[in-house]
């Protein structure tokens, strides 16, 4: 798989380090020049093959991940252009700019038709413009998830939204079942949830298990839940979460 990931600070570095190593052919994107530099002297160090800017990883299909160096600036058409773009199957905007990652990602996806594109949202309040009408596929905000995150450790029978797909068309929320829950000790082809809902994991005494038509509920249990944007909230809450 082909990824582009722009912005090579701290976040963008280890991503595109990682997903080299898993043997993935990569091209980091900065507009500072030096320190595009210094990565691509840093890497030299421990580069094998004797293409200059790109250093062989283990792991992949073939064995081996490709990690190349690039300073353009990923805002501008003619630079994505000269990275040959429209051969990427994944975007990835990870710059610290809410404004560049949006730049970006429209342009990976309406002037060369990335397949994936993946924003970082820098600003938690700008997270609403990180949808499909700039083209961005997911949208990461550290904040939110660490903020869902820290709700369903701590909730009980209360709906916990996690992540967000799709550009906010789909989404992952959970239900830590309560006592009292309409859906405790009723099996997952009985809790009746909408279409476009559906039950993708149960988490149980700290074991995940792959739910089956057959699978009885019980109390305690954090149910995951995949959603469409159609189905509102509180339409699974009645479903799973106990009455007050």
């Amino acid at each position: 798989m082909r990824v582009a990931v722009a912005g090579a600070g701290k976040v963008g570095r280890f991503l595109a380090d990682d997903l080299a190593a898993g043997g993935h052919e990569v091209v980091l994107i900065d507009k500072d020049p030096d320190l595009i530099a210094a990565l691509d002297e840093q890497a030299a160090g421990v580069r094998s093959a004797a293409v200059v800017g790109a250093r062989p990883r283990a792991g992949g299909e073939d064995g081996a991940g490709m990690l190349s160096f690039a300073a353009a600036d990923a805002c501008e058409v003619a630079s994505l252009q000269a990275l040959q773009m429209d051969t990427v199957d994944v975007m990835v905007a990870v710059t610290g700019d809410d404004e560049d990652n949006l730049v970006i990602s429209l342009l990976a996806k309406q002037e060369f038709a990335v397949p994936r594109v993946i924003a970082r949202v820098n600003h938690p309040k700008n997270h609403w413009l990180f949808n499909e009408a700039w083209g961005v596929d997911v949208a990461v905000s550290t904040p939110q998830i660490l903020a869902g995150l820290v709700e369903e450790a701590v909730s009980v029978g209360v709906l916990v939204r996690l992540l967000q797909f799709e550009g906010g068309n789909t989404r992952l929320v959970e239900v830590t079942l309560a006592a009292g829950s309409p859906a405790e000790s009723a099996a997952v082809a009985d809790v009746g949830l909408p279409r476009g809902a559906t039950i993708v994991a149960v988490v149980r005494d700290g074991h995940v298990v792959v739910p089956r038509a057959d699978t009885i509920l019980d109390q305690g249990d954090e149910v995951l839940i995949l959603a469409s944007a159609t189905i509102e909230d509180d339409e699974i809450r009645e479903l799973l979460a106990a009455k007050p």
